[in-house]
């Protein structure tokens, strides 16, 4: 047997908050270095480990414990470099969770059950040939605008970050093309991450990459990660981008913890999207993590946005000075430059359902305009962020309304397979023939959904015909329809194809689609969001709306060819709202100004920073009481950073209820950002130690959210 002479401190995907510690110790043969992929027994399992810096190692061994040997080292693969653990351990500072989560999570799935033989197998598979760098392939560019080379020759020239700040169709994508191009010809090891928020924008961005730069450093020479991914294809891109044989990563959010060791650009498109916050687990925002690595590994940071996120452009605000703001407000078309020019921004057009008839779903006006790009052979697209057929089915006798038994939420009525879902948590039934508690048939449903849209405007445009004499033909792109793999792709080809007359659809046919023939955008109940209690609901929707009307006249030859304006239409019983106002000056600048004097003066985020404690309990009265009972603890410890830190009474979440566990949350706001991480780091084991309180027993699980985007 080897005598095994070395200690090494490996972070583990322990439990979060289990108090197992964030590192632990164990013996090898030879010493490793700080990084090394490792196999180590854990209780009765062996699970995967990175070997971490001995100077983060704390806490000792209980008396009488032995340490236990590594099993094995994942050869063959480089340890992950120090920037790649400084961005893991600040994630887990910042963020309040356990390194190795973070760390671990951050690493393909099928590293995890790979033992380092089967590993070491599949790094000996032959590669596909990769297409030779050769410096006499040139890169195949197109024409910048004079805007477009202001704001190249500004991120050449400057350290940023810098906020892209261009309008739909001004060409931001050809920009981050040329910065990369500019990033990789400087440094024959260079690579570059281009970050999308959504998966479905992966793949059309991905092509062009591939086209752009595949002919100077080879078609393998661009990869991508996301969640929509097989395992063995997240790590088959992994170990290409860890190499360096990958010189560019695409992906969502998960993207920023790649390992990147010549990382030298970053680029955040849609920075604005919410979709970069993660929402379960670590709760890491990768925008903000983007800009904090780039600044770390000394790699220039892009974001992009026709509307940037207030805290991004309060960064970028001259007198702030965060970030660099860079201006594109000239529209030049869709594909980032391409011969073919966008026209000018979409009209908008603002219908007062105040004076349409009780229940219309579709307003007279915006109808006849529907129905005139259908005979003209033009395409439309009619927004509705609300999925199903109807949100809810109501008796009209007793008053019952389908009502999720495990949720405080209601059932949607889903036509097409006759069926009440729970969007929250799953559960799933066929509709009733008669109400379930008096047995009375006459049952209605009650708001819409796009599967109801979809219906509605099949029936109203039924006898409208193309310029081929053709019916009108209707189709629906929401989550239910692009369930099947390669389904999303499928529909999108069909709307390019021009085999689609009318899109209905929610958000996700609203962002970064390049459109060619969509000359008309409605946005059919938008109101919903401009009373919400969310504070940041109203940037919300006007970052949808604007995002959405960019979607029609991304063509200006074909506009001049139809002899047509594109347009926005917005159906409300608010036209006069700010909101609105705003949108038809398609002025996010006076918009983004309003918000940030209302933040001010309320002293909210970004002048202020937040954080979330929420807790999942059997009954809501466990929930709150273990808040109350943590925030007691805090005052009577005299935690750091108290002192600057105001902590709000626990309160239930909107939704209080999901999968029979009660939700309640409480929030915390300082004007420190620095206060308020003593704070919570000061807090943690002051939570752990009141979560093993006999009177918590009924706590599920608490949890703690920094910089959360929903209150």
């Amino acid at each position: 047997m080897p005598i095994h002479t070395a200690i090494v401190h490996v972070a583990l995907h322990t439990p979060s908050h289990s108090g197992v510690g964030d590192l632990l110790s164990y013996t090898s043969a030879q010493p490793l270095p700080p990084g090394t992929l490792v196999r180590v027994p854990l209780g009765k399992r062996e699970v995967l480990g990175v070997v971490w810096d001995a100077a983060e190692a704390t806490g000792e061994l209980p008396e009488g414990a032995a340490m236990r040997p590594v099993a094995g080292v994942l050869e063959g693969v480089e340890p992950l470099g120090l920037p790649w653990r400084r961005l893991v351990a600040f994630a887990a500072r910042y963020y309040q969770r356990a390194l190795g989560e973070v760390a671990l999570a951050a690493l393909p799935p099928q590293l995890r059950d790979l033992q380092p033989d089967q590993l070491a197998r599949r790094l000996k598979r032959p590669a596909k040939a990769l297409d030779q760098d050769s410096s006499e392939n040139a890169i195949q560019t197109i024409a910048l605008t004079a805007e477009q080379e202001r704001a190249r020759a500004q991120i050449s020239s400057e350290s940023g970050p810098f906020l892209l700040f261009g309008s739909t169709g001004s060409g931001k994508t050809e920009v981050y093309l040329r910065c990369v191009q500019e990033a990789l010809e400087a440094h024959p090891t260079a690579q570059a991450l281009v970050m999308v928020p959504e998966i479905n924008l992966t793949p059309q961005l991905e092509e062009r990459f591939t086209t752009r730069f595949a002919p100077r450093f080879g078609s393998q020479a661009v990869v991508s990660l996301h969640s929509g991914m097989t395992n063995p294809q997240r790590l088959k891109s992994w170990l290409a981008a860890h190499s360096g044989a990958a010189r560019i990563v695409l992906g969502t959010r998960m993207a920023v913890f790649a390992s990147l060791p010549g990382l030298k650009i970053i680029v955040v498109d849609e920075e604005h999207d919410p979709s970069y916050k993660q929402q379960e687990g670590a709760r890491y925002s990768a925008r903000d993590l983007a800009i904090w690595r780039g600044r770390e590994q000394g790699a220039k940071v892009l974001l992009g946005s026709a509307t940037p996120s207030l805290e991004s452009w309060h960064a970028s605000d001259p007198a702030v000075g965060r970030y660099v703001r860079l201006a594109m407000p000239s529209r030049i078309g869709a594909g980032g430059g391409t011969d073919r020019g966008a026209g000018a921004p979409a009209r908008v057009r603002r219908v007062d359902m105040n004076q349409q008839p009780r229940r219309a779903i579709f307003s007279a006006p915006l109808l006849a305009a529907i129905t005139e790009r259908v005979a003209r052979g033009e395409q439309s697209m009619v927004l509705l962020n609300r999925r199903g057929y109807a949100p809810v089915l109501h008796c009209a006798d007793c008053g019952w309304k389908s009502d999720c038994p495990h949720c405080s939420a209601h059932q949607v009525f889903h036509k097409t397979d006759r069926t009440l879902r729970c969007h929250h948590c799953g559960y799933t039934v066929r509709v009733p023939r008669a109400c379930p508690t008096c047995g009375s048939p006459d049952i209605h449903s009650m708001g819409r959904g796009t599967e109801q849209l979809e219906e509605q405007l099949g029936a109203l445009l039924s006898e409208v015909l193309r310029p081929d004499r053709t019916p009108a033909r209707i189709a629906r792109i929401d989550a239910d329809t692009t369930k099947a793999k390669g389904a999303l792709e499928a529909q999108l080809a069909q709307v390019h194809a021009g085999e689609v007359d009318v899109l209905v659809g929610t958000q996700m046919i609203a962002k970064g689609h390049d459109f060619r023939r969509i000359t008309l955008v409605a946005a059919v109940q938008p109101d919903g969001a401009l009373f919400s209690s969310d504070f940041r609901a109203p940037e919300r929707l006007f970052a949808l709306l604007m995002q959405a009307a960019g979607r029609a006249g991304r063509d200006a030859a074909y506009m001049a060819a139809q002899g047509t304006q594109c347009e926005m239409w917005v159906q409300t019983f608010h036209p006069q709202h700010a909101v609105y106002e705003a949108l038809r000056k398609h002025d996010y600048e006076a918009f983004a100004a309003q918000q940030l004097k209302e933040r001010e003066e309320a002293a909210m985020p970004p002048f202020a920073y937040q954080a979330l404690v929420r807790a999942d309990a059997r009954t809501q009265e466990v929930a709150q009481g273990f808040l109350t009972a943590a925030t007691a603890a805090a005052h009577a410890a005299g935690l750091p950073g108290l002192d600057a830190v105001t902590l709000f009474p626990p309160v239930p979440l909107t939704i209080q209820r999901v999968a029979n566990v009660e939700r309640a949350q409480m929030l915390m706001e300082s004007g420190s950002r620095a206060a308020l991480q003593r704070f919570l780091a000061a807090w943690q084991p002051v939570l752990q130690t009141t979560r093993s309180a006999p009177e918590h027993k009924g706590l599920v699980r608490w949890l703690v959210d920094v910089d959360p985007l929903v209150i």
